[in-house]
């Protein structure tokens, strides 16, 4: 694809489902590798992500079969990965790593953790330290950096307290516990997404929660299940932005995971006035999903700060974009995290806010964007910086600035939304 051009649209209309949501997605696919029988997954994402986390697990021994959205995973039970020969390569995805390494922690064999530059550059030591607590011997560049090399074997239990909000950390730590003798505990301050918990459930693990804390009880037997991915809210924020920017705009996206603990910048988006209706309601596998159903809105702004901006880490991007389309702006603080995603994203939020003439702030862990009375935004040249929120929460403000935007190096998107342009462009009115 290359670069995508972006020019001013009307309004967006239309029915659809998202792809499948990315963090289940991965989730669904490691626990079927090391569950014992057959697992299929419906509606697997279809993002270079998670494809990523299907060749790691099929390289460690699992059978993998990937026909459209459906997965099927013949399981190879709790001890049955084998040494994959060579390095295990997780792509652009820090939750492949990340998890990935929980499970190795605990197989009897070395294995090599390594990823794209991007992933390289991203800190690991927040799971070497607790995997080494356990038992496992890793080795990191600079103590902190991919490649992982790690030698695993047996683990002992522990109790961890999060130092920082983290469903990759957390779920590192609970995965490695099904290897553990005892029951690993974890305990966070913010409450960060529970996909690992309940996935770990349905596979039939001895798992416990309760407020800000999870434990489980291991050595582990897990056992093969047929599950359906909701689609990714995370995904969907894109195309309800753009119909909540666009006038007389009207959408519907259908089977979206609703998570209690991805919910959040629903509900941040109706304090600020938007129109969001949920309808058809319904749970399966422990995961809540429904119909999103937005209409166009004139938006106040507003604050995102303390545990909010960890439970919505993922869409802030977008909600930045939104900023200057909105009367007083917005505001985000207490995301240091957005420092070391695929990339520095409050660097690359304010210089593509000001390319589009925006007014932006920026702090080590936030910025500040204003609001309607900064200006319009006009077109201009975006790099995304090889960051897929960044890309289509740009393509997202294009769409209601003066004048044609370009999106550089618009491939970027494939990590979580393969067929974003093309999907959003479906929907346009011009």
């Amino acid at each position: 694809m290359g670069d995508s051009r972006i020019v001013p649209a009307r309004a967006l209309r239309g029915e659809m489902a998202v792809p499948g949501d990315k963090s289940i997605s991965h989730r669904y696919a490691i626990l079927s590798a090391i569950a014992q029988g057959t697992s299929e997954i419906e509606n697997y994402s279809p993002a270079a992500d998670c494809a990523s986390t299907l060749c790691c697990v099929e390289r460690l021994g699992a059978r993998v079969q990937w026909e459209g959205s459906r997965v099927t995973i013949g399981g190879v039970g709790r001890d049955g990965f084998r040494a994959p020969g060579g390095p295990l390569d997780a792509g652009n995805s820090g939750t492949t790593m990340r998890l990935l390494a929980g499970v190795l922690a605990g197989q009897p064999f070395e294995s090599i953790l390594t990823g794209d530059d991007s992933l390289r550059r991203r800190p690991m030591r927040r799971i070497v330290d607790p995997l080494t607590r356990m038992g496992a011997s890793i080795e990191a560049e600079r103590g902190d950096f991919p490649p992982l090399r790690i030698q695993g074997g047996a683990l002992e239990a522990i109790r961890y307290e999060m130092p920082i909000p983290s469903a990759q950390v957390k779920s590192c730590i609970l995965l490695a516990g099904l290897y553990a003798s005892g029951t690993t505990t974890v305990t966070e301050q913010v409450a960060t997404r529970d996909h690992t918990e309940l996935a770990l459930a349905e596979f039939g693990s001895h798992i416990a929660r309760t407020a800000g804390i999870a434990t489980i009880a291991g050595p582990a037997r897990l056992e093969a299940h047929n599950l359906a991915v909701p689609g990714d809210l995370s995904s969907a924020v894109f195309l309800i932005a753009a119909a909540l920017l666009l006038p007389g705009s009207e959408l519907r996206l259908l089977n979206v995971g609703l998570n209690p603990t991805r919910t959040a910048v629903l509900d941040f988006l109706n304090s600020m006035g938007a129109s969001i209706r949920i309808t058809g309601r319904r749970t399966l596998a422990g995961e809540p999903r429904g119909d999103i159903e937005v209409r166009s809105a004139t938006l106040s702004g507003g604050v995102v700060s303390g545990p909010a901006s960890a439970r919505m880490i993922d869409e802030l991007p977008m909600l930045a974009a939104l900023g200057p389309f909105t009367e007083r702006g917005i505001t985000i603080l207490d995301a240091r995290e957005l420092r070391v995603k695929e990339t520095d994203r409050i660097a690359a939020l304010v210089d593509s806010l000001r390319r589009m003439g925006a007014r932006v702030e920026s702090f080590p862990d936030g910025l500040i964007v204003t609001g309607r009375g900064g200006g319009p935004l006009h077109g201009a040249e975006i790099d995304p910086r090889g960051d897929h929120r960044i890309a289509m929460a740009f393509a997202v403000a294009g769409l209601a600035a003066t004048g044609e935007s370009v999106i550089q190096d618009a491939d970027c998107v494939a990590v979580s939304f393969p067929g974003f342009f093309d999907l959003l462009d479906s929907l346009i009115e011009r």
